[in-house]
């Protein structure tokens, strides 16, 4: 028995030592940089998780878009929307400029993501919606700005959003279009405070000519309602028929509202890399 517990000591100290000689020789896989953004008009510091493109050096002429993610937290969606950046734009691939990505890592994104309702039933379900007029200030008024300063950007400027944060995506794209000029929009809430989003007059219809905006909207197999609501906001942004403004949808009759992300926002870049060689 001595002999055995021997054995089995011997070989947990060699697979010990064998680990150890495997981690004096690791080193940490990078995929960005985390920075922390003290924001007044949120009264909080917010996370931002960075990828930069290969081949990014602070010290050359080169400039680049700005990808900016909602739900951009490491657990949500920075980490698989970052890979699928840098395999868009490899150059065997090659559907997307090498791009900065920025994402917004949540803190209440119910809070964020949400104007006030009218629903009683969600203010009592949700207490802390209704502030994303707070975090599109942010937006403008800070992270942007900060972004700009910090990192080698051209004009540029994509959103992506989904669910709620689709919501947001809309929202800004309604009121402030003028922050993005690419928007991706995955599977939006539109169904908040009963849809009224939907019942305002866009400003992306009326924004200056000069500037072309591209909108992708996409929704999977969701219900009636998030199926409806994102045809409704397809027809209402295809009512514009002048050549700033171009929209494409797309419904993905085999996801749903957890698988359909990834696959969207490839697509996307796909579709945006068609309009820009028309």
């Amino acid at each position: 028995m001595k002999k055995v517990v021997s054995l089995i000591l011997f070989c947990l100290a060699t697979q010990v030592i064998s680990a150890q000689d495997t981690n004096d020789h690791a080193k940490p896989f990078v995929l960005g940089t985390v920075e922390e953004l003290s924001s007044k008009e949120l009264s909080e510091k917010r996370i931002l998780n960075i990828y930069l493109p290969e081949g990014y050096n602070q010290n050359d002429s080169t400039h680049y878009p700005v990808i900016y993610l909602l739900d951009g937290s490491a657990d949500e969606d920075f980490i698989h929307i970052a890979g699928l950046v840098q395999f868009a734009n490899f150059s065997w691939v090659n559907i997307l400029p090498k791009s900065i990505v920025v994402g917004i890592a949540n803190v209440d994104r119910k809070r964020d993501f949400t104007f006030p309702t009218t629903v009683e039933a969600d203010k009592k379900d949700f207490p802390t919606t209704g502030s994303s007029a707070k975090f599109i200030s942010f937006i403008e008024k800070e992270l942007q700005p900060f972004i700009d300063r910090k990192y080698k950007t051209n004009p540029d400027k994509m959103l992506i959003g989904e669910s709620l944060g689709g919501l947001l995506a809309t929202e800004i794209l309604f009121k402030k279009p003028q922050l993005f000029n690419r928007y991706i929009i995955v599977s939006p809430s539109l169904w908040w405070d009963k849809e009224s989003l939907l019942s305002i007059q866009p400003k992306a219809l009326s924004a200056d000519t000069a500037k072309r905006t591209d909108v992708y909207i996409a929704v999977g197999k969701e219900g009636d309602i998030m199926e409806n609501d994102a045809k409704q906001l397809n027809s209402i942004l295809n009512k514009n028929n002048k050549n700033n403004l171009l929209v494409n949808f797309q419904y993905f009759e085999k996801e749903n509202h957890a698988t359909i992300m990834h696959l969207a926002v490839y697509n996307a870049f796909e579709s945006f890399n068609a309009t820009k060689k028309k």
